[in-house]
């Protein structure tokens, strides 16, 4: 453990992580106190974790997108961000025309943006300007129960934006599992329409697709040189909490890796050098977006066996979020304000 918040009445709940160098890193959330009340917040290292600062936002942040050592973006639930000093200091952008979950350059200018009601912008100026992209809106699905959540590219021309239609809630769903665990339970997990928007040149013209699928897509991580990992999460009445997919991006075949009722995986990462690292927490009760569980992280080099790694005890938390800058620099945070790097 590199960084834990333990502040009285309070707790620092972490949304998203980028490590864009070995020295460089910026965790964001918000501090949550028992009344309700949220103050948007920033943990930033420039030393390889040896020292954490916490650095106040101005809005609650959603995600995170580095280029490299310095230049990034965040999306909060109010617009995008810009920092050209890895984080310590934050420029608002023009508000763009929907409202975005996460963002992904390929240089200072070219983006693209992973909106709600089935909408992907591209952006040609560094995020001051957004347009549609028109093929986005495509696929089937009423618009206001779709969104496009997650961008990931796995070499300058290849890229893929995953998105979800959700159905109209039945009556009882709509109150939270901790308020009712027996119903949360008894929601059958039904299919419904999960979305990609394709490009194979570079984001010059995207293809949208739509198929019917169990669970959701909430990570897709790529290798330039071989296939990817894909991560697809359920709802708490599956029989298994989550499961993880290798994705070959040149054939378009998925073939199912790890899926284990004991742990529920919430993110995976690729390294450079072909290794595979999974994350999530072991499941310490039938619904877990209420009990927290301990940390646990699986690490294979061929995507087939997978080995347990060692966790600090102190880990326990109900999402882990991993973030690297090369093979020897990896970092998972979790949502309730823990920092971890691999050693």
């Amino acid at each position: 453990m590199q960084y834990s918040y333990d502040q009285a009445k309070s707790e620092l709940v972490l949304q998203d992580m980028q490590t864009p160098s070995a020295r460089r890193g910026v965790a964001i959330g918000s501090i949550q106190d028992g009344k309700g009340g949220r103050k948007p917040a920033a943990v930033v290292t420039s030393d390889s974790g040896a020292h954490w600062d916490v650095v106040k936002l101005e809005e609650v942040p959603v995600s995170l997108f580095f280029l490299n050592d310095s230049l990034g973006w965040m999306v909060t639930e109010k617009g995008i961000w810009k920092t050209d000093e890895a984080g310590k200091d934050w420029k608002k952008l023009p508000k763009p025309p929907a409202s975005p979950w996460r963002v992904y350059f390929a240089d200072e200018n070219n983006g693209w943006a992973a909106c709600n009601k089935k909408t992907v912008l591209v952006t040609h100026d560094g995020g001051h300007q957004w347009e549609p992209i028109k093929t986005a809106s495509d696929p089937p699905g009423a618009a206001e129960r779709s969104a496009y959540s997650w961008i990931s590219f796995a070499n300058r021309n290849y890229g893929i934006i995953f998105g979800y239609n959700q159905p109209a809630m039945r009556w009882g769903s709509r109150f939270p599992a901790w308020m009712d665990p027996e119903d949360a339970l008894s929601r059958r997990e039904t299919p419904h329409l999960s979305y990609t928007v394709v490009t194979r040149d570079g984001g010059q013209t995207w293809r949208a697709a739509s198929m019917s699928l169990f669970g959701q897509v909430t990570r897709a991580r790529f290798s330039a040189n071989g296939p990817g990992l894909g991560l697809i999460e359920h709802g708490d009445s599956a029989t298994y909490p989550s499961e993880v997919y290798k994705l070959d991006w040149v054939t378009g075949k998925n073939q199912t890796i790890f899926r284990d009722k004991r742990y529920f995986i919430t993110d995976v990462w690729l390294t450079k050098e072909g290794t595979s690292y999974l994350a999530g927490i072991e499941m310490a009760g039938q619904v877990r977006s209420i009990v927290p569980g301990n940390v646990k992280v699986f690490q294979s080099s061929d995507m087939s066996s997978w080995t347990e790694m060692a966790v600090d005890y102190r880990a326990v938390a109900r999402r882990a979020i991993l973030s690297g800058a090369d093979e020897r620099n990896l970092w998972l945070a979790t949502d309730n304000g823990m920092i971890l790097k691999l050693k």
